[in-house]
């Protein structure tokens, strides 16, 4: 399943993102124990997804600059997804869950700046496969579409997992393209990168034709936005 441009793909950024842990349902670089026991009120697949070893976390730390991390945050991104693919329709495979956490920084820029192009480039590259992406930040208490309250990530992260089609799509409100893509997903053993370009700067040119319409701003009508959206 794995498409080779994950890994071979020219690299020119390859070391702004170190490995500090790779895959372990325990790792020991971040306390994420008590954040995940908490999260388990609020998510109905991870208590039995960690019951039986099926949530993992590869931990990594910023090294370079913003458009250098930016990089390597969605060549793991991807590397993550192709690994999930041939898993999810085995036994389990709805339970499996691959986070991506962030630690380090990039002088001037916050992880929700990171992190965002990364996360809206693989969400619309592998939600039509039936892969979700989501993304919380260190120290941000989330609060969820019914208005619930969750508890603040202990570290910034990228959970990768497979969509549930009855529920993801009512995460993607604002973007209902992608929202139908997650809704009608099919993995039929497409490589995702078939039709868009290879270097990280391009993609993220690519990507800006999937964003929706940007509301005009109160002090300046009519000029878009460029982050993509916040919503997960």
């Amino acid at each position: 399943m794995t498409t080779g441009r994950t890994s071979a793909a020219h690299r020119p950024t390859a070391g702004a993102l170190r490995l500090v842990e790779a895959s372990t349902t325990r790792p020991t670089s971040v306390d994420i124990s008590g954040y995940v026991r908490q999260m388990t009120a609020h998510c109905p697949y991870l208590a039995p997804s960690l019951q039986q070893g099926l949530t993992t976390w590869t931990v990594y730390r910023a090294d370079g600059d913003l458009e250098a991390v930016q990089a390597e945050l969605f060549q793991a991104g991807a590397q993550a997804a192709e690994w999930l693919r041939p898993l999810l329709n085995r036994p389990h495979g709805l339970l499996r869950c691959e986070n991506i956490v962030l630690l380090g920084d990039v002088p001037g820029v916050r992880h929700r700046d990171l992190m965002a192009w990364p996360h809206w480039v693989l969400k619309n590259l592998y939600g039509p496969v039936g892969v979700m992406f989501g993304k919380f930040y260190a120290g941000e208490e989330e609060v969820t579409a019914a208005g619930h309250r969750i508890p603040a990530a202990p570290a910034s992260f990228l959970p990768v997992r497979a969509a549930v089609r009855r529920r993801d799509p009512r995460f993607l409100s604002a973007t209902p393209d992608l929202a139908a893509a997650l809704a009608a997903a099919d993995d039929d053993g497409r490589d995702v990168f078939e039709y868009i370009p290879t270097e990280w700067t391009e993609i993220r040119t690519w990507a800006r034709h999937l964003l929706p319409p940007a509301k005009p701003s109160p002090s300046s009508p009519g000029t878009p936005a460029n982050p993509p959206p916040s919503r997960s």
